[in-house]
């Protein structure tokens, strides 16, 4: 029998449960997978602490790439022994097989490998809605990108620097500043300046146009004080905790600016929404635009290992967990 990772009970690493799990057989409009890789990402955390609650027991992990083994009843877009890739609602990815909506998978080029869309479904197709949607950056422009050593972080700066955009990456050692400086991050700013918004301004030539912000509380407000006016917050994370509130007013002495809070699965909600901006991201990895950096791999059993090293800033790039 396949096995799967259960939380049993919100909290820390130790209550995700490597245990037997049936995956059962596809119904109408499904299909079966057998997993070869699942990435890992922070919205794992905050599910498996509670700050995104779930119906307990609970599956956890977004995304995933591996092989079609059935399909179910009025299924044509794939057949068995396609490779395909997903991320989306609900958790349960962290499993060796799995039953899922064939609307909500994505066939996989040939030259785009299963770790790789393991790791770039969801932080890649993140870093599109964000440079694309949530902001719309253009050539000459300045953001701001926190975690800029991370999966999403080397995507963004990679495309964005495609596009011709100015990434200002903030990170928390030299180390990964020397890595997001090699990946297209334009300037960088310690996490731990003390002239944290002066130094930003100054590389940006008096603010950045649009703060990508996957930190949430602690950074909120400094984030804010960074953008130009008619500039735009995006805080699209919560990884220091969420933002409970906010005063319009802020907005107006700043400059009139524009807040945003994003979440991938409002872009990708069809199917044909889903496959269109799959095949951006597969073009911009294919082309060679785009790499991405699988820096950490752990076997899907340990994934709890997994969790304590990325909440620990452990790791850079993306992580994919091996069943």
């Amino acid at each position: 029998m396949p096995k799967a990772i259960v939380l049993k009970e919100f909290g820390g690493p130790e209550q995700m449960d490597w245990r037997e799990v049936p995956a059962g057989m596809p119904g109408a409009g499904e299909v079966l997978i057998r997993h070869t890789a699942v990435g890992l990402n922070f919205i794992d955390t905050y599910q498996r602490t509670g700050l995104y609650p779930l119906e307990l027991p609970s599956g956890l992990g977004m995304e995933a790439a591996g092989e079609v083994l059935e399909v179910g009843p009025g299924v044509d877009y794939v057949v068995p022994g396609d490779r395909v890739a997903y991320t989306s609602m609900p958790p349960g990815a962290y499993a060796e097989q799995r039953v899922y909506p064939a609307d909500q998978v994505v066939k996989l080029p040939e030259d785009v490998a299963d770790q790789t869309a393991a790791a770039a479904m969801l932080k890649g197709l993140t870093a599109w809605y964000l440079l694309h949607r949530s902001y719309k950056a253009q050539a000459g422009d300045w953001v701001l990108s926190y975690a800029a050593a991370g999966g999403v972080g080397l995507i963004l700066s990679q495309w964005a620097k495609h596009l011709g955009v100015n990434v200002i990456g903030i990170v928390s050692t030299p180390e990964k500043a020397a890595l997001a400086k090699q990946y297209g991050a334009t300037e960088i700013v310690m996490a731990d300046e003390p002239d944290f918004v002066s130094k930003v301004k100054e590389f940006s030539g008096g603010g950045v146009h649009a703060a990508y912000d996957s930190v949430g509380k602690d950074t909120f407000m400094q984030s804010m004080d960074c953008i130009r006016s008619h500039g735009t917050m995006v805080s699209y994370g919560n990884a220091s905790g969420p933002v409970e509130s906010v005063a319009l007013a802020d907005l107006a002495s700043r400059g009139s600016l524009v807040l945003t809070r994003p979440a991938l699965f409002h872009f990708i909600a069809t199917p044909e929404e889903l496959r269109a901006a799959a095949d951006k991201l597969f073009e911009v990895i294919s082309s060679g635009v785009v790499q991405i950096e699988v820096n950490q791999t752990w076997p899907l059993a340990e994934a709890a290992e997994a969790h304590r090293a990325l909440e620990g800033r452990k790791t850079t790039g993306s992580t994919v967990l091996l069943p």
